[in-house]
C-alpha cells in the first residue's frame, strides 16, 4: 500500500503563532515521514488565511525533492484556475527532471471565493477553467508541445523545455469532491483524491462512478483513490476520542470558515450546485453532527485501532491509496510529532504488507 503524508501549512487554532514557525515545524514533520519509509510528502494550494498557506506547492516540492532523494513528491492539488497552463506544465516538467520522475501531480479547480477574488478571478468559470487547463497541461507532458484554442486560454503551438522525459500517465492525480469532477478526473486518467470529511460509504458511489468511466473512456480498469487523512495517533485509548475530537473539530471549524460553507453563495455560482445540496443537509445536522461523520472517516486512537479502521475502509472502497496529515486544527508541534513517529513504528509496517503476497506471487 502506498502512504504519504499531507502537509497543511495552517496557523488556524493558534493564538501566537508565526508564519515561520508553522513552515518550520510542518518541515520537520515531512523529514520524520521520509525517514520513516512514507511514500511520498504531499502538499496543498492555498493563499492568504491562517486556513493553510502554501501558495506553490510546486516550489516547495523542487526544495523537498533535493532535501530529501528517496521519497516521491506531490501536489494535492495545483489549483488550475489560478495559474497559467504553460507555466504549471513548465515547472511540472523542471521538477520532473529534478526529481527523476518522482513528481506527482495532481490537480483542482478551488472551492474558496475568498482565494478567486485574490487572484481576480470568479468561481462561476472555474470548471471550464480546470478542464480546459488540466488537458492542456496532461497532452503538453505528454508529447513535449503546449497548444490552446480556448475559450480561455489561446496558446500559440510552444515546446515544453525541459522536454518531458518521464511518463507522466501512472501520477496524474484529481481532486474529485463532486460529481462533475468525478468525470473529470476520468477524463484525465487520473486518480482521484477526496478527503476523509464523511462517512466512507457516501463516497462509494463517487468511486464506483470514477472506477466506471475511466474504464468506458481508456478500455482499462481505474486506478484506486488517494485518500487525504487526518490522524491523531495515541499509545493508549484513555482519553483519546475528546483529544482527538479538541484538533478534528478545531479543523471542521476552519474548514467551514474559510470556504464560507454555509453561506448562500454556491447556490448561486455556475458549477457549485453540488455543494449547496450538501450545504443544507450540513445545516440540518448542525457543526456537532457534522464533527461526528469526520471522526467517523478520519483515524484517530491507538495503532491497533487505526488498523482496524483502514480495514474497514478497505472493506467499504476497495484498495486505495494514503496521504496522511498529524498536525492540523491547531494540533502542536510535540503532538504532531509524537503521533507521526507512532504511526511510523506501529501502523506503517502493516499497511505496507498487506499488498506483498500478491507481489510475491507475482514474481514467482
Amino acid at each position: 500500500m502506498d502512504i504519504g503524508l499531507q502537509m497543511v501549512f495552517t496557523g488556524y487554532g493558534w493564538k501566537e503563532i508565526s508564519d515561520q514557525q508553522v513552515w518550520d515545524e510542518e518541515l520537520k514533520i515531512a523529514e520524520i515521514a521520509a525517514d520513516s519509509g512514507f511514500d511520498c510528502l504531499w502538499a496543498v494550494e492555498h493563499h492568504f488565511r491562517d486556513y493553510a498557506f502554501c501558495p506553490d506547492n510546486l516550489q516547495l516540492m523542487a526544495y523537498l525533492t533535493a532535501k530529501h532523494p528517496e521519497i516521491d513528491v506531490g501536489t494535492a492539488a495545483v489549483i488550475l484556475p489560478w495559474q497559467d497552463p504553460l507555466r504549471v506544465a513548465e515547472k511540472a516538467s523542471a521538477l520532473d527532471q529534478l526529481s527523476n520522475g518522482r513528481l506527482r501531480l495532481g490537480v483542482g479547480r478551488g472551492l474558496a471565493r475568498r482565494e478567486f477574488d485574490g487572484f481576480r478571478t470568479t468561481m462561476a468559470e472555474s470548471r471550464e477553467r480546470f478542464d480546459e487547463a488540466a488537458a492542456m497541461i496532461m497532452e503538453s507532458l505528454r508529447s513535449g508541445w503546449m497548444e490552446g484554442e480556448g475559450p480561455h486560454y489561446i496558446q500559440p503551438k510552444v515546446e515544453i523545455r525541459p522536454r518531458p522525459r518521464f511518463p507522466i500517465d501512472g501520477r496524474i492525480y484529481a481532486v474529485a469532491s463532486s460529481e462533475e469532477s468525478v468525470v473529470s478526473a476520468a477524463k484525465l486518467r487520473a486518480r482521484m483524491v477526496m478527503f476523509a470529511d464523511r462517512p466512507w460509504p457516501k463516497r462509494l458511489p463517487q468511486i464506483q462512478q470514477h472506477a466506471q468511466l475511466f474504464e468506458e473512456m481508456h478500455g482499462v480498469s481505474g486506478p484506486p483513490p488517494l485518500t487525504a487523512d487526518f490522524c491523531v495517533c495515541t499509545s493508549t485509548m484513555d482519553g483519546a476520542e475528546e483529544f482527538s475530537r479538541e484538533y478534528m473539530g478545531t479543523f471542521v471549524y476552519s474548514n467551514f470558515e474559510h470556504y464560507e460553507l454555509l453561506g448562500d453563495h454556491f447556490s448561486k455560482v455556475k458549477g457549485y450546485d453540488s455543494y449547496a445540496a450538501k450545504i443544507e443537509v450540513a445545516k440540518e445536522v448542525g457543526i456537532e453532527g457534522i464533527i461526528d461523520g469526520f471522526m467517523q472517516a478520519a483515524v484517530w486512537g491507538t495503532p491497533d485501532r487505526i488498523l482496524r479502521e483502514f480495514e474497514k475502509r478497505r472493506a467499504i472502497i476497495g484498495d486505495f491509496e494514503l496521504a496522511t496529515s498529524f498536525r492540523f486544527g491547531g494540533t502542536p508541534y510535540e503532538v504532531a510529532e509524537k503521533s507521526i513517529k507512532l504511526f511510523a513504528k506501529e501502523v506503517l509496517p502493516v499497511l505496507k504488507s498487506w499488498k506483498e503476497p500478491e507481489a510475491k506471487q507475482a514474481a514467482e
